[in-house]
């Protein structure tokens, strides 16, 4: 899948980039482990978004990175918090790609 005509791998490196210079620049909203939570959540969000069929584990993924960029900015969530999140997460979107696959048939075993 591409985005304006260029892999999604693409915009994620430019605006990684972007970042790691804001957050050089010292700035008052901006360090390196809020720039690099961002970058995080933005890989996973974009994987997610882009691989077909939907890979539940990858939305867990995006809800840990999320809970990295919460922390980053203060909002104290305990493991316990994340790990329920992410849970539910998995759970719920295993239900929807349910649908998508179904088990492999194979013959009941006989003795002959």
């Amino acid at each position: 899948m591409k985005i304006f005509g260029r892999e999604p791998a693409a915009f994620i490196a430019a605006i990684g980039s972007i970042l790691t210079v804001l957050a050089a620049l010292n700035l008052s909203f901006l360090n390196a482990g809020q720039a690099a939570a961002i970058i995080a959540v933005l890989a996973t969000a974009v994987l997610a978004w882009t691989t077909r069929p939907i890979a539940p584990a990858l939305l867990t993924g995006f809800v840990t990175a999320a809970a990295a960029l919460f922390a980053e900015y203060g909002l104290d969530l305990s493991s316990e918090m994340v790990a329920a999140v992410s849970a539910a997460v998995l759970s719920i979107f295993a239900l929807i790609t349910r649908e998508q696959v179904s088990p492999l048939e194979r013959p009941l075993l006989t003795n002959s």
